[in-house]
């Protein structure tokens, strides 16, 4: 039985891009303030109020920015970094697999997984 091409070539693809497989190219990132309520933004978009989950793309750093009248603003920076999934990709993917991760952000992790931001008035 002989397997068709395209059908092999989707299955090496798919295998051997480990951080796209294992954690997609997005991540959840929670979000708080206190006080609770605060009105959040993401890279200048309006994501709702604290506490909220925004799913944001890996490949890229964030800006959050969370505000509330009455009190003066607080932000906080998200940085990607590479995600030990590349070792999956050095070790069974190689540089297809290195490829494909970069490309969905499969290959990176946002740090922290969590925001907490104080707001004083």
């Amino acid at each position: 039985m002989h397997v068709p091409t395209a059908v092999l070539a989707i299955s090496l693809f798919l295998l051997s891009s480990c951080g796209t497989i294992m954690h997609g190219g997005t991540q959840k990132i929670g979000i708080s303030s206190t006080p609770i309520g605060a009105d959040v933004t993401v890279d200048g978009k309006p994501e709702g109020k604290t506490p909220v989950i925004v799913k944001m793309d890996r490949n890229s750093n964030h800006t959050i920015l969370v505000a509330k009248k009455g009190y003066q603003p607080a932000s906080a920076t998200l940085t990607n970094s590479i995600s030990g999934w590349v070792w999956g990709n050095i070790l069974f993917g190689g540089l297809l697999g290195l490829a494909v991760d970069a490309i969905s952000g499969g290959l990176y992790t946002l740090d922290p997984e969590n925001v907490n931001l104080s707001l004083h008035q």
